[in-house]
């Protein structure tokens, strides 16, 4: 988390300093001059959510601010002193108070008074697709110019597991992208599609290897699974695991059993079910429930079709050992990131800008080459250098 922050800080000061300080020089006619340089578009509000709550709130701001524009903003409530105290720090650090400005408010009140505001020239939001439709949909009713909004939202991220892959890295990788930081990332895993001829083996072993699995207190070492971020969210995880198991469509793997003291707070053991076709998840399900679809080697078009039909498009894990296999499905796969024989979390700045396409997200990709343009404006600038009296480029190549 803090070195994922201090990643944004230094590749968004980076990116600024190659395309941002320098105009860019354009091709044109003898006895002209073309130029395209890049300038803030103003006061920029920033959305972060909870589950990164000091690198993508600084990833955020720091987007902003280095292309020129000042910043309100809004942490999610969950996670308002750590927010304060980032704010703090790039405040002692330099940043006027008047240019990055905190403001933990409700999200109501930002929805309905400051986006709404002629003043907002842009809006980055992080969170639920939901939120995401609603802010949409406040800034296209606003009178005056359109303004870029950047989102990134849920996904039904899902893996593909042919039966060349091995079931012992598969496992150790599903473990990983399924209940790591207790499916608290967007990134993390929520449908995983096993072959048939390897299911029954793979589902052994992964069941093996989360009766393992230690939840309790993040800040143990031995700790494996920390708490979901609030009773809230352990309610919602609750009931739709309660209703799954009501439900004919699916069938119960493993859920980690809690200790009673863990079963008082917002602790979820981690749960497996076995489903039998993914449309049975109408959304997102934010935490560490892992669902299982088995399928037939000759289903894969219709496995990568039902993937694609959901309209997400952030993740997307695949392992096989076959390249062939690889290239053809991550060319029909309609996903941001894609990740190949390896877990489907931890993003790299730089490395592997994140961002989904879909109900996923707008784009650009936070941590990418382009996410800076996006909340540039451009002009260019053309002079006739004849004016002076003459074109001298000319009569330099004639003196030569």
């Amino acid at each position: 988390e803090v070195r994922e922050a201090i990643d944004f800080c230094r590749y968004y000061a980076q990116q600024a300093r190659e395309h941002l300080l320098k105009p860019q020089d354009m091709p044109g006619p003898t006895g002209e001059t073309n130029q395209l340089f890049l300038r803030g578009r103003g006061p920029v509000v920033c959305i972060s959510p909870w589950n990164f709550p000091l690198a993508i709130f600084m990833g955020q701001i720091t987007a902003a601010l280095v292309t020129g524009n000042p910043v309100i903003a809004k942490p999610a409530g969950q996670t308002t002193h750590i927010a304060m105290a980032a704010v703090s720090l790039l405040h002692e650090a330099g940043i006027p108070k008047d240019v990055l400005q905190l403001c933990p408010l409700s999200g109501k009140l930002i929805g309905n008074k400051i986006i709404p505001d002629n003043r907002i020239k842009g809006v980055i939001f992080t969170g639920s697709t939901e939120t995401a439709q609603q802010i949409n949909q406040t800034l296209a009713n606003r009178p005056g110019q359109l303004v870029p909004f950047i989102a990134e939202t849920g996904g039904q991220n899902a893996m593909i597991v042919d039966s060349s892959a091995l079931p012992e890295q598969v496992v150790a990788d599903v473990i990983t992208s399924a209940f790591m930081s207790a499916g608290q990332r967007c990134s993390a895993l929520r449908v995983l599609f096993l072959q048939d001829d390897i299911a029954d083996k793979t589902i052994e072993m992964l069941k093996g290897a989360m009766e393992t699995l230690k939840i309790g207190n993040p800040r143990e070492l031995s700790t494996d699974i920390g708490p979901v971020i609030d009773e809230s969210a352990k309610k919602t995880l609750e009931d739709h695991i309660e209703k799954l198991k009501h439900e004919k469509r699916a069938q119960l793997i493993y859920q980690i059993p809690l200790t009673a003291d863990h079963a008082k707070d917002s602790f979820l053991g981690p749960v497996a079910f076995e489903i039998d076709n993914i449309n049975l998840l109408t959304r997102e399900v934010f935490g560490p429930v892992l669902h299982i679809v088995r399928f037939k080697g000759n289903e894969l078009d219709k496995v990568i079709e039902s993937i694609n039909n959901t309209g997400y498009g952030l993740t997307m894990g695949i392992h096989s050992r076959i390249d062939e296999t690889v290239h053809y499905i991550q060319a029909r796969m309609k996903a941001g990131n894609i990740y190949v024989n390896r877990s489907m979390v931890g993003a790299v700045v730089g490395t592997q800008p994140f961002g989904g396409e879909g109900l996923s997200g707008t784009g650009p990709k936070a941590g990418g080459p382009h996410y800076l343009l996006r909340l540039c404006t451009e002009r260019t600038i053309t002079i006739n250098t004849t004016a002076a009296g003459g074109n001298a480029s000319l009569m330099s190549l004639n003196s030569d």
